[in-house]
């Protein structure tokens, strides 16, 4: 095409507002930028000056999709500050929680915002006239999610029973001995979504880039662990502002980070290229099944890493469920004295690796926050895949050409809204 005028006025089928604008002349790319619109919230100074037992559920508002993962990070941030080390079974509960959220999160994208791309479709309600099955399939294993997710925090979105150094309350036995029955059975829908998925093509296109991630030795990282770059190889999270180094561009009100390359990812592949040797049997089989091999420099492959850390999380929930049956739910005391200082955290939200960082002062008042959202860290990459993808597929018509950029983004299943915190103001 010699000619393209592209303008793609808030992208569908993403969380929060973005555009998308290529104009071609002559053969030559005259502009080709993602931009972000959504206005910026300053989530921050929200959370200043409260007492730290309101804090986490503040956070929790910053993201309505990854609101335990918001949670977490700032319990943990709080529990760094004041020296609390939450106990085994706290930790437990806590990484039972966070699966619950990556596949309710994951399915939401994998098969509600990204399947109708491989069929060409607007949205969700054409499939299920062609693959209801796979949609009824999809509903269920959401609902389990949800269901995790309440037993052990009064509710999924703005978790209740999540506190400094434990929970408020604890589930019943019988309500984890049910939902590991779901579990189990969960296999049988993930299997046949992963033999859907196995028939679907998944455009190629390769742009190798920096990926970072948490890494833990025993486990695939979620909750703790060090960054690892797949450059620069581990950093304790502490060191996150050498390793995010923000900065703003005009075209954005989210800012833009970048390490070691022009531009780094984060995300489900970003996780699997750094932490693929820890995935569970299942989830090592159906990445082998749908040709994710790492390295994997595919961004459009984003979305099949999402399914298999689906697979991952479900098995690993069983085994957390196993163990803490065996070990049976205890109320625990918890004492928490609050002092000053500063305590940072990282959590592999669904949608990559989120840090909180906050100093506080006298009797648990929060005197200074910084959150970095995932999706902020992933706009420049997003911005440097255009760069590359849009000369190999010049030679398409206009609409297949505008279609693979939806697509692109989408792979990156952004949460734009979290990731705006930039405000360019003008004084005359």
């Amino acid at each position: 095409m010699t000619q393209v005028n592209i303008n793609v006025h808030h992208l569908t089928r993403v969380e929060g507002h973005g555009n998308i604008v290529l104009n071609v002349k002559e053969g030559k790319i005259e502009e080709l930028k993602w931009i972000v619109t959504e206005s910026p919230r300053f989530f921050e100074v929200m959370m200043r000056d409260r007492h730290y037992e309101d804090v986490n559920h503040i956070a929790s508002r910053i993201c309505g999709i990854c609101s335990i993962s918001h949670s977490t990070v700032s319990l943990q941030a709080t529990e760094k500050a004041f020296g609390v080390k939450p106990s085994e079974q706290t930790i437990l509960l806590r990484k039972l929680l966070f699966n619950a959220e990556l596949m309710e999160s994951h399915i939401l994208h994998v098969m509600f915002l990204a399947a109708p791309d491989f069929s060409v479709v607007g949205s969700v309600f054409p499939l299920i006239n062609t693959h209801k099955d796979i949609v009824v399939m999809s509903l269920r294993l959401k609902r389990l999610a949800y269901n995790l997710a309440e037993a052990l925090a009064g509710r999924k979105t703005h978790p209740l029973s999540c506190i400094v150094g434990g929970f408020a309350k604890l589930p019943q036995p019988a309500e984890l001995e049910a939902l590991r029955k779901r579990l189990e059975e969960a296999f049988i829908d993930l299997d046949a979504i992963v033999d859907l998925f196995k028939t679907l093509k998944i455009p190629d296109f390769k742009r190798e880039t920096e990926y970072i991630a948490l890494k833990d030795e025993s486990e695939y990282a979620f909750i703790r662990g060090q960054i690892a770059s797949s450059d620069t190889g581990l950093t304790p999270v502490e060191n996150y502002l050498k390793v995010t180094n923000e900065f703003c561009v005009p075209q954005s009100t989210a800012k833009y980070t970048k390490n070691a390359r022009d531009s780094y990812m984060v995300g489900a592949l970003a996780r699997f290229n750094i932490n693929h040797n820890k995935l569970l049997t299942r989830a090592k089989a159906a990445a082998a099944d749908l040709g994710l091999i790492a390295p994997n420099h595919n961004p459009f492959m984003i979305t099949v890493a999402q399914l298999v850390e689906v697979i991952h999380s479900v098995e690993h929930s069983i085994q957390i469920i196993d163990r803490l049956l065996d070990k049976g739910l205890k109320d625990e005391p918890n004492t928490v004295n609050p002092k000053r200082g500063r305590g940072i955290s990282a959590v592999e939200a669904p949608r990559g690796i989120l840090f909180h960082d906050y100093t506080y002062g006298e009797s648990g008042i929060l005197k200074e926050a910084n959150c970095v959202i995932p999706t902020n860290q992933n706009h420049n990459n997003i911005q440097k895949d255009f760069e590359a993808l849009v000369p190999l597929i010049l030679c398409q018509p206009e609409d297949e050409i505008r279609q693979t950029l939806e697509m692109l983004v989408r792979a990156y299943d952004p949460c734009i809204s979290c990731s705006t915190h930039m405000l360019r103001i003008d004084f005359k």
